[in-house]
């Protein structure tokens, strides 16, 4: 294993908000880049006040929102709408490798933050672009959120809703977090295709293409004259053996099976209806879709006659495929996490640290950043200004674009 970091020495300078753009910039954080975080003085990224509203994230002064998706970065306080911030930026993109926004269009054009602003000044940079909507089209200047753009679009969140009941709203940043992996793998590629030509490039990814991503299979379907997929109903699904059910003390698991046809017999014979395996109607997989919900109706009876523990003894001993719907509480302290290191301690010099959840990419053969601190606002301003140039008399000069 390498004794530096992979990014060390990488650049990057995050001009962003909320989760995709400023997570992608964590990931590239996470294997060493150098990430400059550059924040509006006094409010900062308004992702730092999430915290504020309920569920309260806040937990012994620890902000976690913002720990997850700002650690091992600096901040810089710098009023962009200024005049007088323009020459920053320009140093900062000059200094930097990679560049990370998800400003609206039209506020990326009143800041001079567009690609065509910032290439000019730097022929080797890596601009990383993240939108709701994409960059063409009549919405393309809309603002977008991972619930509206992501999962809203999509079909996502029609589709798990009840039958005749309201849409499911997704869990907060669902969409953002794997939108952010999209951006690291763009930015990647960039790198290395600028490792071949010595040009930069743009990396452009959206949420509305990440919700496409996410339902491509129904989306696939619908393009070629497919029907779409209904609501899902549970009480008459379109497989019952890829169904949720309720155990004896009010847990749900679901089943999995790939290989019907051998795992089918062995199921029955587990749950102790071996019977079911001689009946027609449940010979094979047309006559087990026809007859879906008469299945679930004999699976509801029978999983309410145990609990969950002895169901996963059932099912573990007869080697099937199932899940178990933890709750969040339940995740969080799921041995395989800190099994497979995903979820990490934070160095902040604690005797026993908080935790957090560590970003998915890995690679054997090299080493992640220890997760450090997220930054307070404009905590790095004056380290960073001098790194980019400036003496102690320009940067007193500077403090009405850096702290107002």
């Amino acid at each position: 294993m390498a004794d530096t970091h992979l990014l060390e020495g990488l650049h990057v300078v995050d001009v962003a908000s909320f989760i995709a753009a400023p997570a992608a910039a964590t990931i590239l954080g996470d294997f060493g880049a150098d990430v400059v975080k550059v924040e509006p003085p006094r409010t900062g990224d308004a992702y730092r006040a999430l915290s504020r509203f309920p569920p309260n994230p806040r937990v012994d002064g620890v902000n976690y929102p913002w720990q997850l998706d700002n650690r091992n970065k600096r901040s810089i306080a710098l009023n962009l709408k200024s005049p007088g911030a323009k020459p920053v930026l320009e140093r900062l993109v000059k200094w930097a490798d990679v560049l990370v926004t998800n400003f609206p269009p039209n506020t990326r054009s009143k800041l001079g933050l567009d690609y065509d602003d910032l290439a000019p000044l730097n022929p080797r940079l890596i601009y990383g672009d993240v939108t709701g909507f994409g960059e063409e089209g009549p919405e393309a200047h809309l603002p977008g959120f991972d619930v509206t753009a992501y999962w809203a679009r999509s079909g996502l969140m029609d589709y798990t809703r009840q039958r005749d009941g309201a849409p499911a709203v997704n869990a907060f940043g669902s969409g953002d977090h794997p939108t952010a992996v999209s951006l690291y793998a763009g930015i990647m590629t960039a790198l290395y295709r600028r490792e071949k030509t010595g040009e930069g490039a743009r990396v452009t990814v959206s949420l509305i293409a990440e919700g496409a991503w996410a339902a491509s299979m129904w989306v696939q379907a619908a393009l070629v004259g497919g029907k779409a997929p209904r609501p899902a109903d549970r009480t008459d699904p379109p497989n019952a053996l890829a169904n949720s059910y309720r155990t004896a003390d009010d847990r749900w698991l679901l089943l999995a099976f790939a290989n019907e046809d051998k795992q089918v017999p062995l199921f029955l014979q587990a749950i102790g209806h071996p019977e079911a395996a001689q009946n027609p109607d449940y010979a094979d997989t047309p006559s087990r879709r026809a007859h879906a919900a008469e299945i679930a109706i004999l699976l509801d009876k029978t999983f309410a006659t145990r609990t969950l523990a002895e169901w996963r003894e059932v099912l573990d001993a007869a080697g099937l495929t199932y899940g178990i719907a933890q709750t969040i509480d339940e995740f969080a302290h799921d041995p395989q996490l800190t099994a497979n290191r995903i979820l990490v301690p934070i160095e902040d010099g604690s005797a026993e640290p908080h935790l957090t959840v560590d970003s998915p990419v890995r690679l054997d053969q090299e080493r992640k950043v220890p997760p450090r601190p997220a930054p307070d606002l404009g905590e790095h301003t004056d380290a960073v200004l001098r790194e980019l140039g400036y003496d102690d008399a320009a940067i007193t000069e500077l403090r009405g674009v850096t702290t107002c």
